[in-house]
C-alpha cells in the first residue's frame, strides 16, 4: 500500500471517529477523547512507519494525536447543529491528512534538503497556531484554578514547540539545546496562562493573546535555530510583537 493511501485511510478513520464521539453518552465522552488521541497517534505511526526512526515518536507524532484532540474537545463547545458538525469533520479530515503529509516529508528529509521542506516548516506553524488556539480555548473555558491552567497550558504546548524546533535541524537526535528551549518557552507560556487566570478577559481573547505569543515566540526561535536571527530580523519580530499588544488591547477590552 503506497503511503498516501494509508494517509488517506488514516484521515477518514479518524474523521468518523471524530463524529462518532457525538453520539457517545456525555459521561463518556472524555474517555472517546482519549480514544481519539491514542487512535490518531499510532495511526500516524503505522502510515509514516516505513522512515519512522525511534526519536520521530517523540517529535512527529504526537502533533497530528494533539491536533485531533483539540478539534475533538473544542467539538464539544459547538451547537448541536448535525451540518456544521458535518462540515468541520470535513475539514478535520482534509487538515488531518495535509498534517500527515507535512510529517511526512520531515520524517524523510533527515540528513538531507529537499525543496518542500520550507513549505512543510509554514504548514506545520499554521497546524500548530490552530491547535493551540483550540485547546487554549477549552482549557480556559473549563473555568480550572489558576495553576491547572497553567499546567495543562505546558503539557498541550510543549510538544508542539518541541517539534516545531527539532524539525528545523533534524539531526539525528533530539538536541539538549532543542530541549532546554522547549522548556523554557512552554513555562512561559504557562506563566502567560496563570497571569490570565487572574484577568477577567473573555475566553477568545486569552486564547487568542497565548497564540499570538506562541506565533512570535516560535518564529523567533526557528529563526534562532536556522542561524537567521539578525538584527532587523529581531526588530521586525519586536514590532510584530508590540502591535499585538496595542491591537488586543484597542479591540480585546477586559469585561
Amino acid at each position: 500500500m503506497r503511503r498516501r493511501e494509508k494517509f488517506i485511510i488514516v484521515a477518514i478513520l479518524l474523521s468518523l471517529g471524530l463524529l462518532a464521539i457525538q453520539y457517545i453518552p456525555l459521561d463518556w465522552r472524555y474517555l472517546g477523547v482519549l480514544a481519539l488521541f491514542v487512535a490518531s497517534y499510532f495511526g500516524s505511526v503505522w502510515a509514516l512507519f516505513e522512515d519512522l526512526e525511534a526519536r520521530e515518536w517523540l517529535t512527529i507524532t504526537p502533533f497530528p494525536a494533539l491536533y485531533a484532540t483539540a478539534v475533538a474537545l473544542f467539538y464539544f463547545l459547538l451547537p448541536e447543529v448535525f451540518l456544521s458538525r458535518l462540515l468541520i469533520v470535513a475539514v478535520f479530515g482534509v487538515g488531518m491528512y495535509a498534517l500527515l503529509l507535512t510529517s511526512n516529508i520531515f520524517s524523510v528529509a533527515k540528513g538531507r534538503t529537499i525543496q518542500l521542506l520550507y513549505a512543510a516548516h509554514a504548514v506545520a506553524l499554521f497546524f500548530i497556531m490552530i491547535t493551540s488556539l483550540l485547546l487554549n480555548n477549552v482549557i480556559f473555558s473549563l473555568r480550572l484554578p489558576f495553576y491547572l491552567n497553567a499546567v495543562l497550558v505546558f503539557v498541550a504546548h510543549f510538544p508542539m514547540v518541541l517539534s516545531a524546533l527539532w524539525s528545523i535541524e533534524l539531526k539525528p537526535q533530539i538536541g539538549k539545546d532543542v530541549v532546554l528551549y522547549s522548556v523554557i518557552f512552554s513555562l512561559l507560556l504557562a506563566e502567560l496562562a496563570t497571569l490570565f487566570s487572574f484577568l477577567p478577559m473573555q475566553i477568545w481573547n486569552q486564547a487568542l493573546f497565548l497564540m499570538s505569543f506562541l506565533y512570535v515566540g516560535l518564529s523567533v526561535l526557528q529563526s534562532f535555530f536556522k542561524g537567521r536571527l539578525f538584527r532587523n530580523t529581531m526588530n521586525e519580530y519586536n514590532l510584530v510583537a508590540a502591535l499585538m499588544v496595542i491591537l488586543f488591547i484597542l479591540m480585546f477590552p477586559l469585561k
